[in-house]
């Protein structure tokens, strides 16, 4: 069976996933700025794992039942407040920077953002084989774990800003699909893994350049609490682990 490699762009295209067979297919969902880089963070600070939810309501009614996990999320770019829950503030936001190892190392926590925990939730809802969150910030480890049980299809995701297709995640996905050429190539590639992978070539040797490009990028300089979250999730293989979903709907690392 001849492999392949794609790229999604868009939210928009996530929907077109429920009518495709993906029982064969490696899902690799990108939220650079910023779920995934706070999942990525959350778990090599030694969380013991980041379940991603749809919603706030489906993150509540998980605390009342689950009383000791954290609840972690954003809308707007900020934390979520006791105003758009009913009367309880989220433990913590989306700012990879805040989950640090005195906060979350040994916690159970339940996610819910504007974009990235959705795009994990459809890869999953469609039926795909493995759905691997991933940022910069893990990118070689992701990059050595495909190299050793290369799929055949691999499908990048990119989470997107709001239903449009995001700088930072289409950079992400070309530096995984530049990665992994030699493994897929041209007869693999699809025309967006190309398209994917000649964005990141620009950038290879200078990454956090690349943030005056993207929309998130900017709206995130531009806000005093937050700024630092963009340099932070531009860098490149800081933590050497993968994340996997699991069957029972949490991220956790794997091998």
């Amino acid at each position: 069976m001849q492999r392949s490699l794609e790229v999604l762009f868009a939210p928009a295209e996530l929907a077109a996933l429920q009518t495709r067979d993906l029982r064969q297919t490696v899902c690799v969902v990108f939220d650079i700025l910023r779920a995934t880089s706070t999942m990525v963070t959350a778990l090599a600070h030694g969380a013991r794992s980041v379940r991603p939810v749809t919603d706030i309501a489906e993150a509540i009614a998980w605390h009342r039942t689950h009383p000791d996990v954290l609840l972690a999320g954003e809308r707007e770019g900020l934390r979520i407040p006791a105003a758009l829950t009913g009367g309880r503030e989220f433990d913590l936001g989306n700012s990879p920077r805040e989950f640090t190892p005195e906060r979350v190392a040994g916690k159970d926590l339940v996610m819910t953002t504007t974009n990235g925990t959705r795009a994990l939730r459809t890869c999953a809802a469609a039926g795909a084989f493995r759905v691997l969150p991933a940022a910069f910030l893990n990118l070689g480890a992701v990059t050595r774990h495909l190299e050793r049980h290369p799929p055949d299809h691999l499908l990048l995701v990119g989470s997107g800003t709001l239903d449009q297709t995001a700088f930072e995640d289409t950079l992400a996905a070309g530096a995984l699909a530049h990665a992994l050429w030699p493994a897929y190539g041209d007869r693999a590639a699809t025309d967006s893994a190309h398209i994917a992978r000649h964005l990141y070539q620009p950038f290879i040797s200078r990454l956090p350049e690349a943030a005056r490009h993207s929309r998130n990028g900017r709206r995130l300089l531009a806000h005093s609490e937050l700024h630092a979250d963009v340099a932070f999730c531009f860098q490149q293989d800081v933590f050497p682990v993968v994340l996997e979903r699991q069957p029972d709907g949490a991220v956790r690392k794997t091998t």
